[in-house]
């Protein structure tokens, strides 16, 4: 085994990362030893120096024209790495920490409007009426993302055996493989049933360890497959803009904020380990900060006693006039 290799395993079973982010540590790591020229097997880490480092970071921004965002994640993949060595004898000196990453203006998540994701709801509901396998799989799909909040790659790893008998919640392994069940809307229950009915009818191979979501051969489809099948269905249904499986998760976070639901408890739906992470999802709940405003402020609360009070006039008006008639 490589020192990478090493190193990647401790991600595993030390920080319990995800596949997905042990895959991204290892892009970028192998990423930057393609640029210096070093095999992975011939990398000697004593002979790198800052200087090499930030020759890399130049190329990354300067010919790949990578977004800061992207040459941060690196940046931070690349100090892991160090640290990790440093602290198990593989390396002296520190050469990652005077590299610093850069500021990145920190957009609102992007999320879908509850009146148009009304619309897609119905016309999933229809799909899940079929009995075309991938019609009926791709409509769950959305369905479970817009009513969970389940990352890319928790719905990816699921399998049948995290979903209660009953089809009411969803036992979720989410980042540090942290588990957090998260309840099954009344409408996703039914998809996933009408789902697994198809896949019954069609001998499509299922038993417990068996994964979630699968192929017409009883297969896990990938993650770049499930992400495709997010933007068709959402593209399908005439939703403008960006269209993934994290703009679902946005979406659901949103909604439920913009329904009264206490922020907490979204960041436990989440998964998130704190709470400045679900935080953010503040910012979008522009409909509840109206009625905030509109109830509580001063000058809002005056303008509608006013209006009251006026209307209160134009009807004692009508009532004199028509005893006055009488």
């Amino acid at each position: 085994m490589t020192l990478i290799d090493d190193f990647i395993v401790w991600l595993e079973a030390e920080r319990r990362y995800s596949p997905l982010t042990v895959r991204n540590y290892r892009r970028d790591i192998e990423d930057m030893l393609r640029y210096m020229a070093i095999a992975p097997e011939a990398f000697e880490p004593e002979r790198i120096g800052r200087d090499d480092i930030n020759e890399w970071i130049v190329y990354l921004y300067e010919e790949r024209k990578l977004k800061a965002t992207s040459v941060n994640r690196t940046i931070a993949s690349i100090r892991t790495l160090w640290h990790w060595m440093m602290a198990h004898g593989h390396v002296s000196r520190d050469v990652v920490s005077t590299i610093h990453q850069s500021r990145t203006s920190h957009r609102l998540p992007t999320f879908v409007a509850e009146s148009r994701m009304t619309d897609v709801v119905e016309q999933i509901k229809q799909e899940v009426a079929s009995d075309e396998f991938d019609a009926m799989r791709n409509a769950t799909i959305v369905l479970i993302f817009y009513t969970t909040g389940l990352r890319l790659a928790e719905l990816h790893g699921a399998t049948w055996g995290d979903i209660a008998a009953d089809y009411s919640t969803i036992r979720v392994t989410g980042k540090g493989n942290k588990q957090r069940i998260v309840p099954l809307h009344p409408t996703t229950a039914h998809a996933i049933k009408e789902y697994h009915k198809i896949i019954s009818l069609q001998n499509i191979c299922i038993y417990p360890k068996k994964a979630l979501i699968l192929s017409k051969k009883g297969e896990p489809i990938s993650l770049r497959t499930m992400q495709r099948i997010v933007d068709k269905v959402l593209t399908a249904s005439g939703i403008q803009g960006k269209r993934s499986p994290h703009v679902l998760r946005h979406t659901f976070a949103t909604h439920l904020l913009n329904e009264g639901a206490d922020l907490r408890e979204i960041q436990e739906l989440l998964g998130h380990s704190s709470l400045k992470a679900t935080q953010i999802y503040t910012h979008n709940s522009i409909r509840k900060l109206k009625e905030v405003y509109n109830t509580t402020h001063p000058r809002e609360t005056r303008r509608a006693e006013k209006e009251v009070s006026k209307q209160e006039g134009k009807q004692e008006g009508k009532q004199e006039g028509k005893q006055e008639g009488e």
